[in-house]
């Protein structure tokens, strides 16, 4: 495994200058943002597909910091029901398909993407619960009318680019938790992998060790970041998990995206990581910065730190033990 950073924190300066404060950490991936929520300040498809000359400075950017991509990265809504919105987001995904396949880039990372709850709606509508029974129907009617059929249509054409889609189980997204993960990758084949991140498994009460040991042994692990949750015990008590509040509001919420270690202790990451080694998960392990109580410079340096001290590099293919 290797230590990457999405570049996405430093999305405010040219590439250049994000890469050059990576790689001061000692860090040589990166995972860039190719679209969607997201953005494209380090990577634009369309510009780079349309300008030879845009492509090759964008790969020697890369190439003198001696820099590999672990994945781009579309954080999208396909499936919105505000056709504009979809349509705006379909697009945008297949340009990142098509320049990871220019780029031998082998995972898109991205989300399923969230229907609204019938054929005119207009905002999206995240079913939590099957009663009244109006939620059960919508739920079922999302899948197999908006869900199903696109990536059902989208994963073979991933595969046919040398791609695998690396889908981050996200709340407020049909695909939040292992159970619908597997349900899409079930329907919609191989291709259908996971971009696993633990901070959205904490919160919901997921154990992030026996969620990495089960997407491991299916073969669907393709990418990791490495973002931690800090569970206010106090809030959750008073109000429980599902929160709305903005995430500045720390005092106050039930749980907020943290730094890695500042949410669980180096121990929990020590076993996560050794996971996923055991499972035989030999890519990335991508920083992600949304610690609202801590800058990006500070919070990446001790993300690496800690990744470095914790990350195990070599595992033991035959020991000498038996």
């Amino acid at each position: 495994m290797r230590i990457g950073v999405f570049t996405v924190l430093y999305g405010a300066l040219p590439l250049e200058q994000a890469l050059d404060r990576i790689a001061a950490l000692g860090v040589r991936t990166v995972e860039l943002g190719a679209g969607g929520y997201v953005g494209t300040a380090h990577c634009d498809p369309a510009a780079l597909l349309a300008d030879a000359g845009a492509l090759q400075r964008f790969r020697q950017a890369l190439s003198e910091r001696d820099m590999t991509i672990s994945a781009l990265s579309h954080h999208a809504n396909p499936l919105h029901p505000d056709a504009a919105v979809a349509d705006a987001h379909h697009a945008s995904w297949r340009r990142a398909l098509e320049l990871a396949q220019e780029l031998e880039v082998g995972v898109v990372v991205g989300f399923s993407g969230c229907p609204g709850d019938h054929p005119d709606a207009r905002r999206p509508n995240w079913v939590t619960c099957p009663w009244p029974t109006d939620f059960a129907e919508i739920l079922e009617w999302q899948w197999e009318e908006r869900v199903l059929p696109y990536w059902a249509a989208e994963a073979p054409r991933a595969e046919a680019a040398g791609v695998r889609i690396g889908f981050e189980m996200h709340p407020g997204m049909v695909v939040y938790n292992p159970e619908t993960f597997f349900r899409l990758r079930d329907a919609a084949g191989s291709a259908v992998c996971c971009n696993y991140d633990p901070s959205h498994m904490f919160w919901q009460g997921i154990d992030p060790v026996d969620t990495v040991r089960d997407l491991g042994r299916a073969g669907a692990l393709v990418h990791v970041h490495a973002k931690d949750t800090q569970l206010d015990a106090g809030n959750i008590r008073r109000n429980g998990v599902l929160d709305t509040k903005p995430y500045g509001d720390v005092l106050d919420r039930s749980w907020t995206f943290r730094t890695i270690g500042f949410g669980h202790g180096e121990e929990l990451w020590r076993q996560l990581l050794s996971t996923l080694v055991a499972v035989g998960y030999d890519g990335a392990v991508s920083i992600e910065h949304e610690d609202p109580l801590m800058s990006v410079d500070e919070g990446l340096a001790k993300a690496v730190r800690l990744l470095e001290q914790a990350l195990p590099r070599e595992a033991v293919a035959e020991p000498w033990w038996g």
